[in-house]
């Protein structure tokens, strides 16, 4: 699971989601990319499961790059403890995700193959998503 090597003091706000994504929001690496429709924050257990789906379908040939990393700790308290007497540990991780982020590229196979391993990619996040090409429109 992707989370960060070294963390001090990480019991975050939880922040606001409003606006386009202004960085990451172009395929650089590969050739076609899974861009966000939705703001929402994707768990590391769920970038993980995309990935999944993305380098089996493809097996052995072409590459993925994850565009997106989850910086951002969840907190929760324990099942049946009283409110009160502070904030709970971190629980999880996420990534936040804002609309036009590439969270997602693929490169190396052909244009079909891409669109099915992303398809099946964006199967496993919580957002509505949209495939691209580098370069254009898809």
């Amino acid at each position: 699971m992707l989370m960060p090597k070294r963390v001090k003091y990480r019991r975050l706000h939880r922040g606001r989601m409003k606006g386009k994504a202004t960085k990451g929001n172009t395929v650089t690496y590969g050739e076609f990319g899974l861009v966000a429709l939705e703001p929402a924050w994707i768990t590391a257990n769920q970038i993980e499961a995309a990935r999944v789906a993305m380098t089996r379908y493809i097996k052995r040939g072409g590459k993925v790059y994850i565009k997106i990393f989850p910086h951002k700790s969840v907190t929760k308290k324990p099942a049946e403890v009283r409110m009160g007497s502070g904030k709970g540990a971190p629980d999880h991780w996420v990534a936040v995700v804002k609309p036009g982020r590439v969270m997602f590229e693929i490169a190396g196979v052909t244009e079909e193959q891409a669109r099915e391993a992303i398809r099946l990619a964006g199967h496993k996040l919580p957002i509505k998503t949209k495939f691209v090409v580098k370069g254009g429109e898809a």
